[in-house]
């Protein structure tokens, strides 16, 4: 292993003391999965955040979102999402100058032998979201001009159908089928990662695999039905790893947020315990 990646999403940060939806003090639950990615065996050396920061895109959520990250000891990366408001998100983290000046959140870094490629895919005052021309016209180029390296692609709306029908009537809503094509004619794409739906969700996509990852808090009802009505329930939260290996190819995981029994040996002096 060369290079590991972390991605959280959608954490939904209120005010402090605000809960989310009236019932869930999201703050926690992000604290919780910081301290899971500090106390991983192996130190990732980046951690990426795939939108959906905040509830409503307020200053004082963004506040608070960067209390609770403080705890991250390696570079951290932020892409807006549909409850965001990318401006707001720019005046909160100055710090953060790959974010830029205007306009849809857009940037290229290379993180160990990973580049990632984050596009935003957030349309203010909309829940849907949209890649337009001068976006995939951006992706294309930077695809070409790093088409030697393994590349992670990130936005916060899944460019594929789940399923879950109220989840995709707010979905990628344009773009996803250009996207698609422009990420299959770079095969050094390794992984498309996504947010929104609140779930593991996984697909293969333009050639590669795009990837769902669940919350740090609450996630999305298991329902397939496409009138399933759209409701959230408290199971166990997660985040992804992503590792790339010395063949240049990514290798991901999905590690689970709380306090679990073990660890417990397999083995006792040599021999499988009976």
């Amino acid at each position: 292993m060369t290079t590991l990646i972390a991605q959280l999403s959608d954490p939904h940060i209120r005010e402090p003391g605000r809960l989310a939806y009236g019932r869930i003090d999201t703050a926690p639950y992000l604290r919780r999965a910081v301290q899971a990615v500090m106390t991983l065996k192996q130190r990732p050396d980046a951690v990426i955040l795939t939108g959906d920061l905040t509830d409503f895109g307020r200053a004082e959520e963004y506040a608070h979102l960067a209390e609770l990250l403080s705890g991250l000891g390696m570079p951290t990366y932020l892409l807006p999402g549909n409850h965001d408001d990318r401006d707001q998100l720019r005046l909160s983290f100055p710090a953060h100058t790959y974010l830029g000046d205007e306009g849809p959140v857009r940037y290229a870094v290379k993180i160990g032998g990973l580049r990632v490629v984050a596009l935003d895919t957030s349309v203010a005052g909309r829940s849907e979201g949209a890649i337009g021309t001068d976006q995939l016209d951006w992706l294309e180029a930077t695809l070409a001009a790093h088409d030697d390296e393994p590349v992670i692609v990130a936005l916060h709306h899944p460019p594929f159908e789940t399923f879950i029908g109220h989840m995709d009537k707010i979905g990628l809503l344009e773009g996803s089928a250009a996207l698609e094509a422009v990420i299959a004619r770079h095969p050094n794409v390794e992984r498309v990662i996504c947010g929104h739906d609140h779930r593991a969700i996984e697909k293969r996509f333009g050639g590669t695999i795009a990837t769902v990852c669940p919350s740090p808090a609450h996630q999305v009802c298991l329902d397939l039905s496409p009138d399933a009505p759209s409701a959230w329930v408290l199971e166990p939260p997660a985040f992804r790893l992503y590792a790339l290996g010395q063949d240049g190819r990514v290798v991901s995981h999905l590690a689970p947020v709380g306090d679990f029994d073990g660890p417990h040996p397999f083995h006792e002096s040599g021999k499988l315990i009976d």
